[in-house]
Formats: C-alpha cells, sequence, structure tokens
C-alpha cells in the first residue's frame, strides 16, 4: 500500500535514544488520511509523538467499509524501496500485482509480504466483484542497512501458525510468538501477531523483554495492561515486559507489533525508506522518468506520481519528534 500524501513530509526515525526502556502505556491517536478515492484509512505509525516500533515503521488500519456499490481500495502503480509491505485483512479482498511478475489475491488472515529491496512498484485494488465490507491493516517494515538492496519479492502465505490459550486465538503473521514462528521472511527481531479474543476471556500473553511493542485495536473493546484501547487506536507499550495482561469487554481483535528497537537511523519519504537526502532524490528522480522501478502489468490505470520534496534538507534523526 502508498502513502499517497500529496504534500508527503519526511518522517525522520530509528535511533535507540528514544526508546523506552521500561514499560509503559502510551496511547497514540490516529491521523484520518483518504487514500485514493474511496478509501480513508487511520495513520498510527508514523506519529506525532511516536515514529517506529522495533522495525515496524508505518501503520494504517482502515475499516469495516461498506464497499457494495463502489470501487473499494484502488491504488495505482507506485515505488517502494528499503522496507517490506505487509498487508493483513480481517474482510474483503485485495488483489496485489507488482513489477517482479506477482499476482496474487490476498484474503482475510493470509500473509502478503512485498519486500521492496532496492526498487519494486506495485498496486493494490478491490477485485470486481468484491465482498460487500473492507477491514484491514497495511504496514511497513524497515529494511537494515545490510539487506536493504536485496532483490526484490513477493511472498503469500495463507496458512499461518497459531497460539492458543483459553478465549484467546493469535494468529503469527511474522516473526515469533511463544515458540511458534511465522514462514514469512524477516530481517531484523521482530514480531507481528493477530490476537482473536472471546467476550470476558482474560490472558496473559508471553513477550520478550528485549523487544518493544505496541498494540493496535482492529475491532472490539480490550483492556491492554488496565488501559481501553478502541479500534483504530495504537497503545505503545515500551519495553522491559515479560507478558501483556489482556482482558476482552466484547469480542476483540488486536494487532501486536514489536520488535529488537531499531538501531539506525534513517528517512521515511512518501513510500521511500533511505539514509540519505540523494538517495530519496535519486528514487523520486528514477520513478518519475520510469527507470529502475520496472512495470506493473494489468492494472486499469496510469501510475502514481511522486508529490514534490519538501525545500527543506532531510536528514536522518531519532525515533520521535
Amino acid at each position: 500500500m502508498s502513502n499517497l500524501d500529496r504534500q508527503a513530509v519526511p518522517s525522520l526515525c530509528g535511533g535507540r535514544g528514544f526508546v523506552a526502556a521500561e514499560p509503559v502505556r502510551e496511547l497514540l491517536s490516529p491521523r484520518r488520511v483518504q487514500l485514493g478515492e474511496s478509501t480513508e484509512v487511520r495513520r498510527l505509525l508514523p506519529n506525532l509523538g511516536r515514529r517506529m516500533v522495533g522495525a515496524w515503521a508505518f501503520v494504517d488500519h482502515y475499516g469495516p467499509d461498506d464497499i457494495a456499490d463502489g470501487p473499494g481500495m484502488q491504488v495505482p502503480p507506485h515505488p517502494h524501496i528499503g522496507l517490506q509491505t505487509v498487508s493483513w485483512l480481517h474482510e474483503g479482498e485485495v488483489l496485489h500485482r507488482d513489477s517482479t511478475g506477482s499476482l496474487q489475491t490476498i484474503r482475510p488472515r493470509e500473509l502478503g509480504l512485498m519486500t521492496s529491496g532496492r526498487a519494486i512498484s506495485h498496486s493494490e485494488e478491490s477485485p470486481r466483484p468484491h465482498a460487500r465490507y473492507l477491514h484491514g491493516a497495511q504496514l511497513w517494515v524497515a529494511l537494515p542497512d545490510s539487506h536493504r538492496h536485496v532483490d526484490p519479492h513477493f511472498e503469500h502465505h495463507a496458512d499461518l501458525p497459531h497460539v492458543t490459550a483459553p478465549g484467546l486465538t493469535a494468529t503469527v503473521v511474522l516473526g515469533t510468538l511463544d515458540g511458534a514462528t511465522s514462514p514469512g521472511t524477516t530481517y531484523t527481531p521482530l514480531v507481528g501477531a493477530d490476537l482473536t479474543l472471546a467476550r470476558g476471556a482474560g490472558a496473559r500473553l508471553p513477550l520478550d523483554p528485549d523487544f518493544e511493542y505496541a498494540v493496535l485495536a482492529m475491532s472490539g473493546e480490550t483492556h491492554v495492561d488496565g488501559v481501553p484501547v478502541l479500534p483504530g487506536s495504537m497503545l505503545y507499550l515500551g519495553c522491559g515486559r515479560t507478558e501483556l495482561p489482556l482482558r476482552a469487554g466484547s469480542d476483540a481483535s488486536l494487532m501486536l507489533l514489536g520488535g529488537e528497537p531499531f538501531a539506525e537511523e534513517i528517512i521515511m519519504w512518501w513510500n521511500f525508506v533511505g539514509r540519505t537526502q540523494q538517495e530519496i532524490e535519486q528514487a523520486r528522480a528514477d520513478w518519475m522518468t520510469g527507470t529502475r522501478f520496472g512495470r506493473v502489468e494489468g492494472y486499469d490505470g496510469g501510475r502514481l506520481p511522486a508529490p514534490e520534496l519538501p525545500p527543506v534538507a532531510l536528514k536522518p534523526r531519532g525515533r520521535v519528534r
């Protein structure tokens, strides 16, 4: 998925100077962003006060949207460098196309994982015909310097491992949780899991104290370490936790995001994650001139033009504004 902001501003992220070394309870409110002509998303990362959670650098939550009488998601071909995109659905379908030739329909609780590496372009759209409702999350993972120029590729994993407890089912989307490991390729120590809780259920989820964590509420009412977290909001939890208390006030779904704090400082602008202004400028120029990023075949429409770069110099900074 793309960042479609026409007034794109740089997010200067990374480094460990602002990682909460102890458990915290920091509730993050979303910013509403229009994605194409028909989809509005709630952007949780980057946030005004918090830029990353481990290597997780971008989080959008959307829906549930009734798209029965509309086109649904329509995101034209656009470029990426230096990151992985994670497509995760609770309702609906998304048709993915990319410049490596991938063509895949992603369905609820299936992992669509695209590694941009040195350069890729892709599109995302609701199939025709499509389901009535669309509900999901789109997330980016920053690639470390040692792997950010890998060959671009796409993975689709329909069968993912689960961790269960009374009233709780956790689907491991990326990384490892309680001994269960996703087949998705990762380049830094991290975890992403989809948690489903039954009404009234209480659980204590095991965590890695060396990771920092956040929880994104997808649906329902859940108390996370005693804090009520409503759909479309995110609770940042810091580091130093060995377990996470959860209690559901209704049937509920959450996404647990965590990872080893990302040590490198990065620049995230539009759909690019880089290290220098020159790298970002070159990626934008290559996209606008039609070089390096390949072609997305089969999409019915034109490519997405890049916004103008800001007039100020881009420099990598820390994790919070």
